[in-house]
């Protein structure tokens, strides 16, 4: 399939609201559509609940790309609930259970799996468990990129970023709600799990081992990440900027070579990240190499995702950025996305200044040179309607140059403060665009919402530069 538009500004990124009350950041959602909070995919997430943890109990077999599964949900009601619903596309679904009691259950569109519980859930906690048994789908998106539970040679891996989660994991599917993950996935004796988080056992049997991971802090849906397959396993660590000593699993699949300058790099790059936000946030990390060929890089949490070929330098700073922001954290609504990869891209602009390469001012003029009718200039970062833009150019390139704009207005000293407040203040939370705008008016000093609306609301090449 060839590279879709949003894998080309992924994998090229290196390449290339307190905003006053009269102006609307987010278009409203259309009439009808549920609460869930976010305005882009109004037909994903329920403000029902809120999850605490998901425990993803699985049994894989490779070559059939069939599995058995249970995930146990773990949230708490904001109010009582007489029936509520879980995003899930994936396979048949065999049994669901409200605080261990049977409930009805009902497939309605493409992906919503909806629960009636013998007794209505009151507020407070409860939880559900769905048993899955078959072979969970990939997803196609707008942008015509694919995700979701993703066939490989050997194995599968599954990839979230947007929506993809929900083919093998119901679940509230959205990034405003944050959880805890576990999981237990069994396969056969000569295939290895990655997953997020920290890999706290392997219990072997004559034909089989079940690796358990715990994601300790908490994770939006879409940075969930299991990858199936015939792995190399590497072991290491490294030493966080506050003393901790950081575990590193990478799982490499040999077919693809050994990423060994990836590896090598990691702990330098995560390194460089500190120095920009902050202590590394979580309480492991690594990368994935698999063969599954979408095209694209994926921040995952704890471990990034790379294709064949896509773990360069720029791509391992990029993602390994993201694990401060858009991961520790996270945009509460899609139309934020800016937040994640404008940051991430800076970074990398940030990263080659230091060995090197050009200046962010010298990209940022490079950019800005661009003619009106440039596809950069339209739809500005935050006003897209068409999930086919979430992952476009505005959003990469126009939001790190917003974050040059407003290192140009409030000095390097306040600029840099930013970055590290911006971590120390929202980490494990959801965050919006104007929690930005609000942070860095308290930094600077400055009225800073005209210059955030001409970047990031207004449509057409910002004015002034």
């Amino acid at each position: 399939m060839p590279t879709s538009p949003r894998r080309r500004a992924r994998l090229a990124s290196s390449l290339a609201l307190a905003l006053g009350t009269a102006v609307a950041l987010l278009p409203a959602a259309p009439a009808g559509a549920r609460p869930a909070g976010d305005t882009l995919f109004t037909d994903q997430g329920n403000s029902g609940y809120q999850v605490r943890v998901y425990d993803v109990t699985m049994d894989y077999q490779p070559l059939t790309n069939r599995a058995t599964a249970r995930v146990l949900v773990r949230a708490r009601a904001a109010r009582t609930l007489d029936s509520f619903h879980l995003d899930f596309s994936g396979p048949r679904v065999t049994e669901v259970l409200v605080d261990g009691v049977a409930a009805r259950h009902r497939r309605t569109g493409a992906h919503e799996l909806v629960v009636t519980p013998a007794e209505p859930v009151r507020r407070g906690r409860f939880t559900v468990a769905v048993s899955w048994r078959g072979e969970p789908p990939e997803h196609t998106d707008a942008d015509g990129s694919t995700e979701g539970w993703v066939r490989t040679s050997d194995g599968a891996v599954a990839l979230g970023e947007p929506v993809g989660a929900m083919t093998w994991l119901p679940s509230n599917n959205t990034p405003g709600d944050k959880a805890r993950f576990r999981y237990a996935i069994t396969v056969p004796t000569g295939y290895e799990v990655a997953a997020n988080g920290d890999l706290v056992g392997r219990d072997e049997s004559a034909t089989s081992t079940t690796w358990r991971w715990d994601a300790r802090d908490p994770m939006a849906t879409y940075l969930a990440m299991v990858a199936i397959g015939q792995f190399d396993v590497h072991e290491s660590t490294t030493t966080s900027l506050d003393g901790r000593t950081i575990p590193i699993w990478s799982f490499t699949d040999p077919t693809t070579g050994s990423a060994a300058e990836a590896r090598a790099a990691l702990p330098e790059i995560i390194a460089f990240n500190e120095r920009l936000f902050g202590p590394y946030p979580f309480t492991s990390a690594g990368l994935v190499v698999d063969d599954a060929r979408v095209g694209y890089a994926l921040e995952t949490q704890t471990r990034a995702f790379y294709p064949p070929g896509a773990a360069t330098t720029s791509t391992v700073v990029h993602e390994v950025a993201h694990q401060w922001v858009g991961n520790a954290v996270t945009l509460t609504d899609w139309h934020d996305i800016w937040l994640a990869e404008g940051f991430a891209v800076y970074a990398e602009w940030l990263y080659a200044a230091e060995h090197g390469g050009p200046r962010p001012g010298q990209r940022f003029d490079a950019l800005y040179a661009r003619p009106a009718s440039d596809d950069l200039w339209s739809p500005a970062p935050t006003r897209f309607t068409d999930s086919a833009d979430l992952f476009g150019e505005p959003v990469y390139l126009r939001g790190a140059m917003t974050l040059h704009a407003l290192r140009q207005r409030v000095g390097d000293d306040d600029f840099f403060a930013i970055l590290r407040a911006w971590v120390r203040r929202h980490d494990d939370a959801n965050v919006r665009t104007r929690d930005l705008v609000r942070l860095s008016e308290r930094v600077s000093g400055e009225e800073l919402s005209g210059l955030f609306r001409e970047w990031l609301v207004r449509d057409g090449k910002p004015r002034g530069y």
